[in-house]
């Protein structure tokens, strides 16, 4: 009975803290280069109206993820998902392979 009672603030004390983390942030885009070893640079689209005319422009920005298995490939799409510091650029790992490059 003391066991189910303690597993339980413990359980309920991980999602506080979970939450005053905040959360993550995600991501989806298209992997463009797989050429290091357990590292992949992610590129993410997104389209932001000009300032001043107002038409849609695409903006991009390239992240460098951690992929620990080397499954994903050049033209991968993928969902990657923030993370701590894992070296001097890496702050985000692949979660999914989304849809394989044909």
């Amino acid at each position: 009975m003391a066991d189910t009672m303690n597993n339980q603030t413990a359980a309920k004390g991980a999602g506080e803290q979970a939450a005053k983390r905040g959360a993550r942030k995600v991501r989806t885009g298209l992997v463009v280069s797989d050429k290091m070893q357990k590292t992949v640079v992610v590129q993410i689209d997104r389209r932001v109206p000009h300032p001043v005319y107002g038409k849609m422009v695409t903006r991009s920005t390239r992240l460098k993820a951690h992929d620990e298995e080397n499954s994903a490939k050049q033209g991968d799409t993928v969902r990657i998902m923030e993370t701590r510091p894992l070296s001097k650029d890496k702050r985000w790992r692949v979660v999914e392979i989304l849809e394989r490059a044909r």
